[in-house]
Parts: C-alpha cells; structure tokens; sequence
C-alpha cells in the first residue's frame, strides 16, 4: 500500500516543492533575511551585504522575488535614480521559516 502511494505521489505538486521553488538559489534566502533584519534595503546595500554577487545575478534574484511577490521595489523618480526594496506581507509570512532554518543552523553548527 505505501509503495503505490509513494509511486503515484507527486512531489512536484506539494508545499515543500512550491516553497522551495520560490526560494531556491543561492542568494534569494540571503536577500529575504536581509530584508527581514533592516526592513528597507537599496540594491548597493543588499550588494555590500552578499559580497560576492554580480550586479546581474543581484537584479535576476530580486526580479524574481518580486515577480513572486515576497518583495516589495519602490522607485523614487529621482535623478540619480533610488530603488527601495522590502518585504511584502507574503514575504515577511515566510521570516518565521527562515529564521527557524537559521535556528537549526546555530544549534547544530560544529
């Protein structure tokens, strides 16, 4: 009986897999807890905040996050332009997951 269940189970059509659809890479985790910790966030910020990421990786993650609707991109009409991110309501519904992760993470680091 549980192996026809586990033959006839689609993973694809789960939470978990959706979830992990919308916050899989290697940035986007990073850029929502940033987001979490100081609320409101410019793109040269976030960049001095992951270090080693190009501008263009930076720009797809955060397209992409929005796009999903877990942030939040407040353009100013300004010259030189300003660009704000922040986490929507969705995105900040996601902070207790992460935070548990980072949780996990310091109670079984070695």
């Amino acid at each position: 009986m549980i192996r026809n269940y586990i033959e006839q189970a689609n993973f694809e059509d789960t939470g978990f897999c959706y979830t992990m659809s919308l916050i899989a890479g290697k940035h986007k985790m990073v850029i929502l807890y940033c987001l979490m910790e100081f609320k409101v966030v410019r793109f040269n910020e976030l960049k001095r905040y992951l270090k080693n990421v190009s501008d263009k990786t930076l720009s797809s993650n955060l397209k992409e996050l929005e796009a999903n609707r877990l942030i939040i991109r407040k353009e100013y009409p300004q010259i030189p332009p300003k660009v704000e991110y922040s986490l929507s309501d969705r995105g900040k519904s996601l902070m207790k997951v992460l935070d548990q992760l980072c949780v996990w993470g310091e109670n079984n680091r070695e």
